[in-house]
């Protein structure tokens, strides 16, 4: 690593990123609440943001030279049976894609979908649970790392409300990206890779956004997210219990050796 990892610098890293998705989205002219409903609005209401964001916090994860710590765990979680919360999170997901009419999508409705899946699995994970975790990791135990950058990433969904969305489905969002938040917590200790955290993220949004705009019938597993929510937090203890993932610092001979 280039630099030690300090809380306050992902916690600048958390704002800069929260300011550039806000500023360039409202440059952007669309408003949340368009978003998904045409490929023009997707584009430009989401992925153009979150293009920008991904230019940037790539180049910052490379400047500091955290691309491993944020990316991967040194040791993944002993206990592996947390992972069934992320894989009904993934049932849900398919069942929300298989309840969706993809005849109304045109071939670049279906692109900015899958932009912005990508796009959003990409910078939401890195920056809350690949750079804020490492920052947090520096300092703080792992159960506050968990719940700090857990209600880091639902509050940073209050942006939508500045952006046209209804300010109380807002803050139902905030609660639940709080708490489903916890389930790609799990994703990376039990795989140790934020990878796979971040495909499901990617995979989650697709799926919201497609039967949000084309559903066929009740989207009856949109009552699931909250049970998902909560089952994620009743066993994240068995994740975090015996993890030692602090950044580990140069010894004084080492930092020495550099000079």
């Amino acid at each position: 690593m280039r630099i030690t990892p300090r809380v306050w610098i992902g916690l600048a890293i958390y704002v800069g990123y929260v300011l550039v998705i806000y500023v360039v989205s409202k440059l952007s002219g669309v408003s949340y609440t368009d978003i998904g409903t045409s490929a023009e609005f997707t584009w430009r209401g989401a992925v153009l943001d979150l293009a920008v964001g991904a230019v940037l916090l790539a180049i910052t994860t490379w400047l500091l030279g955290w691309w491993k710590p944020a990316l991967f765990e040194r040791k993944r979680s002993h206990h592996k049976w947390p992972i069934f919360v992320p894989a009904l999170m993934l049932v849900v997901a398919v069942m929300n894609l298989s309840n969706t009419d993809w005849s109304k999508f045109d071939a670049s409705f279906l692109l900015s979908l899958l932009a912005l899946g990508i796009a959003v699995g990409f910078c939401e994970e890195l920056m809350s649970r690949g750079l804020l975790l490492t920052a947090f990791r520096s300092h703080l135990s792992e159960v506050w790392v968990w719940l700090l950058t857990s209600l880091l990433f639902g509050a940073m969904h209050l942006i939508n409300a500045a952006l046209g969305a209804p300010i109380t489905n807002t803050l139902g969002q905030v609660v639940l990206a709080a708490m489903t938040g916890t389930s790609f917590y799990i994703v990376r200790r039990v795989t140790g890779s934020l990878i796979w955290a971040m495909a499901l993220h990617g995979i989650w949004d697709i799926a919201a956004f497609s039967v949000g705009f084309a559903p066929i019938g009740t989207a009856w597993a949109a009552y699931l997210t909250p049970v998902i929510g909560i089952l994620a937090v009743v066993v994240v203890y068995w994740v975090i219990k015996g993890t030692d993932e602090k950044p580990i610092r140069p010894t004084p001979a080492a930092a020495a050796a550099r000079l």
